[in-house]
């Protein structure tokens, strides 16, 4: 069982990465995992999150006693989510049933005290008690193997991955396309990012979309104070195919964020073959490397940001080479084939360590 926000139908990064790993499973002929995914969450309101938590743990105990559940898959992010997962892994534990968790949140740093209190003893309890650990990058394993040293055989790093673009990549033709995927808030680095493209305004050739759910509004009226209402498109939240579709037709992604786990925007972006222009936090260095497969800038650095833009809609040769080995990265490294691969063979471990350890 997985447990999942939205059972891998909502609209958060968690979600989207369990509906393109459901997708690579299912393209597997083998069926050697039997896998479902859960809701955890819900889509509608946070006040009903205790009913699927309730939901979830019913499940689980239905499984367990049919003798059908072999491992739970725990997706983890800050605040709720940790609140929720708590549960569901003290569960497991008493169910017997071994665990993975998989950590996603980018601000985990900050939530998980240093302190002896509960909150920390807790979520102490929750990694040392999993069979498995699964983190996006390096420097997540580090924070890990810092806060509990006793996990340190149980980590693996395994990148977020997407799958292969289903839309060709055009490009935005004679005006060089840049792009921002996420929610437009300040953790994202949208401010920086308008301030940025207002230094571009007398520098041709170039629009821009910025898209995401979040403050909407307010940057429409930001853009507009700055003269940029008519080159800057802002049409809020994007489904799967609209995504898709603005990928298709973007020439360079941008996200430079204060903070990130490892976002999904870059490597659907590095999929896609677009020159990458964002920040090295979280585990981003992992996968891009600034002047090989994209351009990294200091967050907060408005001058660096619209540097990096203007030297990449003035130099075509440039896009095209960072395009392509960003392209080759995602197709050695974070496609979703192998990705499904990797975690069931994690899974499988977990799971038969968990059988041996409840025969002796």
């Amino acid at each position: 069982m997985v447990a999942t926000p939205a059972a891998g139908l909502g609209q958060g990064g968690i979600d989207r990465m369990m509906n393109a790993l459901r997708r690579a499973l299912a393209q597997q002929a083998d069926g050697a995992v039997a896998v479902r995914f859960v809701a955890s969450r819900g889509n509608g309101s946070v006040m009903l999150s205790p009913f699927y938590v309730l939901g979830f743990c019913l499940q689980m105990l239905a499984a367990r006693l049919g003798g059908k559940l072999d491992l739970v898959h725990i997706n983890l992010a800050s605040h709720g989510s940790t609140y929720r997962k708590l549960v569901i892994a003290a569960w497991a534990r008493a169910l017997r049933v071994p665990y993975v968790l998989h950590l996603h949140g980018a601000d985990y740093r900050r939530f998980w005290p240093e302190d002896n209190g509960l909150l920390a003893r807790c979520i102490g309890a929750m990694f040392a008690g999993a069979g498995g650990i699964i983190v996006l990058g390096g420097i997540w394993r580090d924070f890990v193997r810092a806060r509990v040293p006793e996990t340190a055989e149980r980590l693996v790093i395994v990148p977020n991955a997407t799958p292969v673009p289903r839309l060709p990549h055009a490009g935005g033709g004679e005006s060089v396309h840049i792009l921002f995927l996420g929610r437009v808030e300040n953790r994202k680095g949208v401010p920086e990012l308008c301030a940025a493209l207002g230094g571009l305004a007398a520098l041709p050739g170039w629009r821009a979309t910025i898209a995401g759910d979040g403050e909407v509004d307010k940057l429409r009226r930001d853009l507009g104070e700055l003269g940029l209402a008519e080159r800057v498109a802002v049409p809020g939240w994007q489904g799967e195919d609209d995504v898709a579709r603005l990928l298709s037709a973007a020439d360079i992604l941008t996200l430079p964020s204060h903070s990130e786990n490892l976002p999904i925007a870059v490597i659907e972006a590095m999929a896609a073959g677009l020159a990458i222009v964002t920040t090295p936090v979280g585990a981003t260095p992992d996968i891009v490397s600034d002047g090989e497969t994209g351009l990294l800038v200091p967050p907060g650095d408005v001058e660096a940001l619209r540097q990096a833009l203007a030297k990449l809609i003035e130099t075509p040769a440039l896009r095209r080479e960072l395009g392509e080995a960003a392209r080759r990265t995602h197709r050695e490294r974070l496609d979703t084939g192998p990705y499904a691969k990797t975690l069931c063979a994690i899974w499988t471990r977990v799971a038969t360590a968990g059988r041996l350890e409840g025969a002796r």
